[in-house]
């Protein structure tokens, strides 16, 4: 199969329907993004970047000809720093604008104590500040908590925000009516554009700590596939299409961690996981037809394997205190 190459994508780029795709450079190049959409003059963001985007945000706000007092909604998908983590510093940038969240996420945006010591006490403050910059709480008076169903006018734009857990209880993904897509955050998985092929897309579902929950998961995956849509807009990363295809793979991969989690022994059970998870990553990408090395392949997916396997480690303990 031949390698399809991966050009460098762009910080900013226009797709389709009215919609701007901004690259919030967390971490690396072409790994998150949030997306910036208007119609009739009303703008809205749907995930944020950290502190560190705001300055990309506003710029593509600027290209597409919009003023900040524009902007009528911030949506964060979840409350995951990568997501929501520059919410604060975006609405302080923006008058007139809402945020519109979970209401199991709400309260960690007026109130970020606990979402910032969670983290620091994973990654330690030094390497906090690198990723996230500074998280500024939102007044409770600019939130609109988003219950399974409320529907967003945006110009001639309806947005509709939906209940999706599987991934974290406090997500929701978003279905715009003009270009019958869906804003998934993590839901839909990942997809990076290094590891497209001929096959098309590569898609690895992300089982991040704490809340993972694969039948919730598969239950969210059906209701979204009810709308039929054209396309998913992924934080991670990018649209994609083919979304019956790829929301197949999604369900394989589900069910492969489910099983290499459930094989794991006792001791070192996240590092099986992981290993499990490295070599199930490179047999998949191997089998679509992918040409980068396999260290390449690793090192793009070194975070998020990481992430995955202690996911699924506090999945099995969670699974079996409750056995």
């Amino acid at each position: 199969m031949t390698q399809v190459t991966a050009m460098q994508p762009a910080p900013i780029e226009t797709l389709p329907g009215g919609i701007v795709r901004i690259d919030t450079e967390y971490q690396r190049p072409g790994l998150a993004a949030c997306y910036l959409l208007d119609s009739q003059g009303e703008a809205a963001f749907v995930d944020t970047g950290t502190s560190h985007s705001l300055p990309l945000l506003l710029q593509a706000l600027e290209q597409r000809g919009l003023v900040r007092e524009a902007v009528k909604y911030v949506i964060p998908t979840h409350v995951h720093l990568d997501h929501a983590g520059g919410a604060g510093a975006l609405m302080r940038a923006l008058p007139n604008a809402q945020l519109v969240v979970h209401p199991f996420g709400a309260r960690h945006l007026i109130d970020p104590a606990k979402l910032i010591a969670g983290t620091i006490a994973v990654y330690g403050k030094a390497e906090f500040e690198r990723l996230y910059g500074e998280i500024i709480p939102v007044a409770a008076e600019r939130v609109i908590e988003a219950e399974d169903g409320l529907t967003l006018e945006l110009g001639r734009r309806r947005l509709e925000c939906l209940d999706t857990p599987g991934h974290a209880r406090h997500h929701i993904c978003i279905h715009d009516s003009q270009t019958n897509g869906f804003f998934s955050g993590d839901t839909f998985g990942l997809s990076y554009r290094e590891f497209d092929t001929d096959s098309g897309a590569f898609l690895l579902p992300t089982t991040t700590p704490v809340q993972f929950d694969p039948d919730a998961w598969n239950a969210t995956l059906d209701r979204l596939l009810s709308y039929r849509p054209k396309v998913i807009y992924l934080t991670h990363f990018g649209a994609v299409t083919g979304v019956e295809q790829l929301a197949t793979q999604l369900r394989e991969g589900l069910e492969t961690f489910v099983e290499i989690a459930l094989q794991a022994n006792e001791e070192d059970r996240q590092v099986q996981i992981r290993t499990g998870l490295e070599s199930w990553a490179l047999e998949a990408l191997q089998r679509r037809g992918c040409q980068l090395p396999q260290e390449q392949c690793l090192a793009l997916l070194a975070l998020d394997l990481e992430l995955n396997s202690q996911g699924l480690e506090v999945w099995l303990r969670r699974r079996e205190a409750h056995a």
